[in-house]
């Protein structure tokens, strides 16, 4: 007899004292199933502020980290332990590779404000948290740059170029990426790691262009981790909760045109919304969880043999954790 998981699901949560977390990217029916939902900023807050003794976190891998580190106390599973590839992109080894560089183009380490955003792995938040850098997502971004300029020092900003890009083009700062064209750290103020989301590449002029000639007064709306092109072209960028906001306050009539996962923008308000993009951008690793993987890793617990325990390095735990306090205290 085949197992309704849903239910299933529902019996498991109601007996057992944990709390599951979902991220906006997950699919509609894992999503349905969070007690807490939101988007990394969010989730971070959140998680550590439950009084569970267990986090089921639905998302990848560097957001079940986050939440160990800021609440080393819980126990913290992942139904799917999926590796976003843009934390992937970034280990510890290219990042002492990055300061190296920087040391090489004449700016010494003592001159360099390390800030990672978020998708990246506890060992290069270690890294940063060493060095007296920070941590950022889209949402805070800003607000952090802001605070790590009050330094003085030249911001190293790892590992995705189009939100360090696109942040210093909305303040004014000069930018310039590691290992594309000439990157004269000196003359810049944010010196960004050459990664991406390969999601939000999906974005591009044609389909702006394509929207806007058909719908004269159509919203294009898009995140941040999308190329600065795409940014330059939009009525707004923001994170996803950002982007929620602005969008369902528009009027329903308004058309808009979103660029960011679709499953996010999929669940938005029915009418008058757009996916930005000819090519469905769905997040691979973000989808891999599935209902069964959520009630495996629920009935672990029930059973006593919790699967997919997410555990952090002593040393490393204790300098990541300094990266990502320093960024709750800011934001």
């Amino acid at each position: 007899m085949a197992i309704d998981y849903k239910k299933e699901i529902k019996r498991l949560k109601g007996i057992l004292d944990v709390t599951v977390v979902a991220h906006y990217y997950q699919r509609d029916e894992v999503f349905e199933m969070g007690d807490i939902v939101g988007d990394s900023l969010e989730l971070a807050k959140k998680s550590r502020e439950v009084d569970s003794k267990w986090i089921v976190f639905c998302g990848v891998g560097f957001m079940g980290q986050s939440v160990k580190i800021l609440a080393p106390h819980k126990r913290v599973l992942m139904p799917k332990v999926a590796c976003c590839a843009m934390a992937r992109m970034i280990d510890a080894v290219y990042f002492d590779d990055s300061v190296k560089y920087m040391e090489e183009h004449g700016v010494p380490r003592e001159a360099i404000l390390p800030i990672t955003y978020i998708n990246s792995d506890a060992a290069v938040k270690a890294k940063v948290g060493e060095m007296g850098g920070l941590v950022c997502t889209s949402s805070n971004a800003f607000r952090i740059i802001e605070k790590g300029l009050e330094s003085g020092k030249k911001i190293l900003f790892v590992p995705d170029r189009c939100l360090g890009q696109n942040f210093a083009n909305s303040m004014g700062l000069k930018s310039c990426v590691i290992g594309e064209g000439e990157c004269n750290p000196k003359e810049a103020d944010i010196i960004c790691f050459n990664g991406f989301c390969s999601v939000h590449q999906y974005f591009t002029l044609e389909d702006i262009h394509f929207y806007r000639e058909r719908y004269p007064d159509i919203k294009i709306a898009v995140h941040p981790e999308c190329d600065p092109v795409i940014v330059d072209a939009a009525d707004f960028s923001g994170s996803t909760s950002q982007l929620i906001k602005y969008i369902t306050e528009l009027d329903p009539e308004q058309k808009v045109a979103v660029g960011t996962e679709y499953n996010l923008v999929n669940r938005l308000r029915p009418n008058n919304t757009f996916i930005l993009s000819s090519t469905k951008p769905e997040c691979p690793t973000m989808n891999e969880t599935t209902l069964e993987d959520l009630y495996l890793v629920l009935k672990s617990i029930e059973e006593g043999a919790p699967i997919n325990e997410v555990l952090v390095e002593e040393h490393i735990a204790y300098h990541a954790s300094l990266a990502l306090e320093r960024m709750m205290e800011s934001s």
